[in-house]
């Protein structure tokens, strides 16, 4: 039997090789090798937080338009006094309604990104490769598992740091040129869900949600249970920030004149009032705890105290928790890097 009958007739050559030149390697535009594997990978996650990011973007600029155009129209209309018509107080219904959207649905909506990243991003980002038992067919090409885990990570985390960039952005931006000073608001920045979507926080929180939950994803190795255990990590992780953070930056303690009829201690506008009570005339603090069993001690206190953060301490607050989240952050990544480059698969 001849060779050329196991072999079969001579190949064509190739479109890019001449006639007796040498072969010249195709190359392929866009992103290649583990790169391109991990956006195949996160695509469909991907693309939902885009289409999500980008309605909220429009909701947002859309509720901003709105409420100058409401603002403006009660400003020359006139309905600024006291004693409204039936349409003024008409109109004032239709800016508040706004501000209630911004206040009691796209902050919560947005202060729970986090969880929710944590939970469906993270969790399941390394606990399906374990469970499907895709990662040992991964790793058992010529690709390092370090490179594999850092292609793995990258695609999610820039894409969650850049949305998230942008969607704390513009809520700052509604925020504080809609919001703070409208009349049919009251929303001042350490208020519950407006803390967590103004600044820098809302870009840290994230980062720390995704990482932790790749982190749980790895050590249960079960998709279901790498939701739900990264639902709860990411809700106590929250839990606790709200209890250190009154502590994160040094509170004002004021002693001021006592008035009975603003109910004790007079705190400065959009200030965190953390604890208040009454000063007796031996000099004695007592907190309003204690006022509930001696309300008549207090009633004759000469003065009252207070301790809280003024708005000045928003900016050192935040920065102070990103730092710590993002320091968090860089930690479970590391873990997750040790674990898996030394541990068996």
């Amino acid at each position: 039997m001849s060779t050329s009958t196991l072999t079969g007739p001579p190949a064509p050559a190739p479109a890019d090789r001449a006639p007796g030149g040498p072969v010249t390697a195709r190359r392929s535009r866009g992103p290649r090798g583990v790169l391109w594997l991990s956006w195949r990978q996160s695509r469909l996650s991907v693309w939902m937080m885009t289409v999500s990011a980008i309605l909220a973007v429009v909701l947002l600029i859309v509720l901003h338009f709105l409420i100058q155009d409401r603002t403006g129209l009660l400003e020359r209309t006139g309905c600024d006094g006291v004693d409204w018509t039936l349409e003024c107080r008409d109109r004032y219904r239709r800016l508040e309604t706004l501000t209630w959207i911004f206040a009691n649905g796209l902050q919560p909506a947005v202060a729970a990104v986090p969880v929710l990243l944590g939970a469906f991003l993270g969790g399941p980002l390394l606990a399906q490769e374990y469970e499907r038992g895709t990662l040992r067919l991964v790793l058992a090409q010529s690709v390092g598992p370090a490179r594999w885990l850092a292609a793995r990570l990258a695609v999610p985390g820039a894409v969650v740091l850049l949305l998230s960039s942008v969607l704390a952005g513009l809520t700052s931006w509604v925020w504080w040129s809609d919001i703070l000073y409208s009349r049919a608001a009251f929303e001042p920045p350490f208020r519950g869900f407006t803390y967590p979507v103004l600044g820098v926080v809302p870009v840290a929180w994230p980062l720390f949600g995704l990482a932790l939950g790749v982190l749980v994803g790895q050590l249960l190795r079960r998709t279901v249970a790498a939701v739900l255990a990264s639902g709860v990590a990411m809700a106590l992780a929250h839990a606790g920030m709200i209890a250190l953070r009154p502590h994160l930056w040094p509170a004002v303690v004021e002693v001021q004149s006592r008035r009975p009829n603003l109910g004790g201690f007079y705190q400065p506008t959009n200030a965190w009032l953390l604890d208040q009570g009454a000063v007796l005339a031996d000099g004695t603090r007592m907190t309003d705890a204690d006022c509930s069993n001696a309300i008549e001690v207090c009633n004759a206190a000469p003065a009252s105290w207070g301790r809280y953060h003024p708005v000045s301490h928003f900016i050192p607050i935040q920065l102070v928790e990103a730092g710590i989240l993002l320091a968090l952050t860089v930690v479970i990544v590391a873990v997750v890097f040790r674990r898996f480059t030394r541990a068996a698969i």
